[in-house]
């Protein structure tokens, strides 16, 4: 490992960055010193410009990917080799403005049951009954579980922030039918080659393509979509705004709103959360 990779990985430690988004930085700032075979610590402002109209321009990425590099590249030059200041503009294409396809809850329904394995419907109904990104679902331990208060722990989510979100009834009961048949300890859902570590992120994906092709469902998306269901169902059911932000772990209210653009006519009222699993059956 290179004194630069090691003062980098450092710095990000003490900015308290979760893994992925570690593992992010440290493969652009890798993929900047092998365009130019040179340390990044030897290049100029020039020398980035260039980089980043051969990724708009050439590689033709994505405004987000772009987005990625350039936060990476920036930590790396002001918190790493500590320039006074970055002045490297990145000139990107306009982001499109696409409304989701938002699934319902009949076809939320259709989708858990098309799942017959208990680990991988467990997942995604705790992904969709919990709002979770699928980063969370995979690490929940049991012990985050609290079954008393009907509360679940989400730690160190998107942000490195812990969370508490409400555990509905039908959701707790789905869990534990789980935990009673397999055991799962101390990961909700361990690997199965490596059962001390937890699930990777591609099998929640898999799965829920595979249930999707298997119950008919042609909406696009992956299974990101079921954490914008959850917001959605629960903006129907009159859960406030403000208290939707929370349960989602959202940082700015502004990421909440876009759900009020997508749901037009929907007004949120002063209620609860909603027993999104529960009502699953009913759904019409």
């Amino acid at each position: 490992m290179t004194p630069l990779r090691q003062n980098m990985i450092q710095a990000m430690c003490q900015h308290g960055f979760s893994p992925r988004t570690q593992h992010s930085y440290l493969y652009v700032v890798t993929a900047l010193a092998r365009y130019y075979r040179r340390s990044p610590d030897q290049l100029k402002v020039d020398d980035l410009q260039a980089y980043f109209n051969y990724l708009v321009q050439e590689r033709s990425l994505s405004a987000a990917s772009c987005r990625v590099y350039l936060h990476g590249i920036r930590f790396l030059y002001l918190q790493v080799l500590h320039w006074t200041h970055f002045d490297v503009p990145l000139v990107l294409p306009k982001r499109p403005q696409r409304i989701p396809e938002l699934l319902t809850r009949q076809e939320v329904a259709r989708l858990l049951a098309a799942v017959t394995n208990p680990k991988h419907q467990a997942l995604l109904s705790v992904t969709y009954g919990c709002g979770l990104r699928v980063s969370e679902a995979v690490a929940l331990q049991v012990k985050d579980i609290d079954g008393e208060r009907h509360l679940l722990r989400i730690e160190q989510g998107k942000g490195a922030k812990d969370r508490m979100v409400p555990l509905a009834p039908g959701l707790l009961r789905v869990l534990r039918q789980y935990w009673r048949a397999c055991r799962p300890m101390p990961w909700l859902f361990p690997s199965n080659l490596l059962p001390d570590q937890h699930l990777h992120i591609t099998t929640p994906q898999k799965v829920y393509h595979q249930a999707k092709t298997v119950s008919g469902i042609l909406k696009g998306g992956g299974i990101h979509a079921l954490r914008h269901a959850y917001a959605t169902h629960q903006l129907e059911q009159g859960v406030p705004l403000h208290e939707l932000q929370q349960l989602l772990g959202h940082s700015d209210l502004r990421s909440t709103q876009r759900y009020l653009h997508w749901l037009p006519g929907v007004t949120p009222q002063n209620q609860g959360p909603a027993d999104l699993i529960a009502s699953l059956g009913g759904a019409g």
